[in-house]
């Protein structure tokens, strides 16, 4: 195999482990709390690439939900098909959303930025319309949760690999 070939191939294998990351880190439940730990722990990632990547690939599907959950909001509860999925969904944010209601903005990005199981970009997005954010205002706190959400989980990964060496 001649040098260019070999080349087209590292590409070929560099790209796809990006390209997973920012994948996994846009689905939603998983988003940057999986992708993060999986571009440093499995494809050797720097942390500051795997953070940058497990970021973008966070924030890539929050405007179209936005404008989608801005649109479509109330209908969505009314579908046969999913409508009790969303509806289940949409309670579960209202339940978890008091820190929103009292805070506002800041707790839309304290929100999304704790790295658990229904908080994130994803529920963010539903719990900005649930509270009849401007998509400006919902986009940007989220934004800013998610990048905060990047620090919590990089923070995390650090102190697991230091208790790994122990």
């Amino acid at each position: 195999m001649d040098i260019r070939s070999r080349f087209v191939s590292f590409l070929l294998v560099f790209f796809k482990k990006e390209i997973i990351i920012i994948i996994i880190s846009a689905l939603p439940v998983f988003e940057l709390r999986l992708a993060f730990p999986l571009a440093v722990f499995k494809f050797d990632f720097s942390f500051s690439k795997a953070y940058i990547l497990s970021i973008l690939g966070n924030i890539l599907p929050v405007f179209p939900l936005l404008i989608f959950f801005k649109h479509f909001f109330h209908s969505l509860e009314n579908k046969k098909f999913i409508g009790k999925f969303f509806k289940w969904w949409f309670n579960n944010v209202k339940r978890r959303s008091k820190i929103i209601e009292k805070w506002g903005f800041w707790g839309l990005v304290m929100f999304v930025s704790i790295p658990l199981p229904i908080t994130g970009a994803w529920t963010g997005t539903v719990a900005a319309s649930l509270f009849d954010f401007s998509v400006k205002k919902a986009f940007i706190a989220i934004i800013l949760g998610v990048l905060l959400a990047g620090v919590w989980v990089a923070f995390a990964s650090i102190g697991v690999v230091k208790l790994w060496l122990l």
